[in-house]
């Protein structure tokens, strides 16, 4: 919902205002925010796996985290090719949180389809309704989006709930949903998409922040579990 903060303006000139300014749905706000150009984590050590994110609007809890199971991580802008992403000889590839709807950003979709089958993935938030868009998913605005830290998701395959950190708009639809895809979690409140894998490849997210910060620590052990199929896909 757009509004307007005026202490000069009447009720009738502050709508006429907001009628010129351009719809939120039609700004591409992940260009706005992800970095001009790729630069290595500071906080990166040595490190056993190169994972590569995508700069999307994403937090640098991820970061640290990716560190902390071993990883060191290369950031490059959301505009950056799948060619030039492999250049980078990655272990993983990380697609971050962002802002806005998914579904303006036809570039990374087309960008992670050249990457599927390549080299193992993982997609927090944004980085879910990317991959379930590059898979040929639609997505759908929320009447109310998933703000703060308290929501239960629960875990199709072991039937665990996590209470979890949210803070998106839209969701996936899951009547688009690939053949190639499952769904791994469902929001207990309101029945959407929380979570996506891929049936044979080393691919999968979930749309809530695994990283929290600040938030609950429940699904930290996400970051293990791509550490885990990285360290697979390097042995072959």
């Amino acid at each position: 919902m757009m509004g307007i903060i005026t202490s000069s303006k009447t009720p009738g000139e502050a709508l006429e205002e907001l009628k010129k300014q351009p719809d939120y749905g039609s700004i591409d706000f992940v260009r706005q925010v992800s970095t001009e150009k790729p630069y290595k984590w500071e906080e990166s050590g040595p490190g056993d796996h190169h994972v590569v994110a995508f700069d999307c609007g994403l937090k640098y809890n991820i970061l640290r985290l990716l560190c902390r199971h071993g990883c060191r991580v290369t950031v490059v802008p959301c505009t950056t090719s799948a060619e030039e992403i492999l250049s980078l000889e990655p272990d993983g590839i990380l697609l971050s949180p962002g802002p806005g709807d998914p579904d303006l950003l036809g570039y990374l979709a087309e960008t992670v389809r050249g990457l599927v089958g390549k080299k193992p993935m993982m997609g927090i938030c944004l980085g879910n309704q990317i991959i379930h868009k590059a898979f040929g998913g639609k997505h759908f605005k929320l009447k109310f989006g998933h703000r703060g830290g308290n929501h239960p998701v629960r875990e199709l395959a072991t039937g665990a709930i996590h209470i979890t950190a949210q803070n998106h708009g839209y969701a996936a639809d899951p009547a688009t949903l690939s053949d190639e895809l499952e769904i791994t979690h469902i929001n207990l409140n309101d029945g959407t998409v929380e979570g996506l894998r891929h049936k044979e490849l080393p691919i999968f997210a979930i749309q809530y922040h695994s990283e929290a910060s600040p938030g609950p620590l429940d699904n930290v052990y996400l970051f293990k579990k791509f550490v885990e199929n990285i360290e697979k896909d390097k042995k072959g």
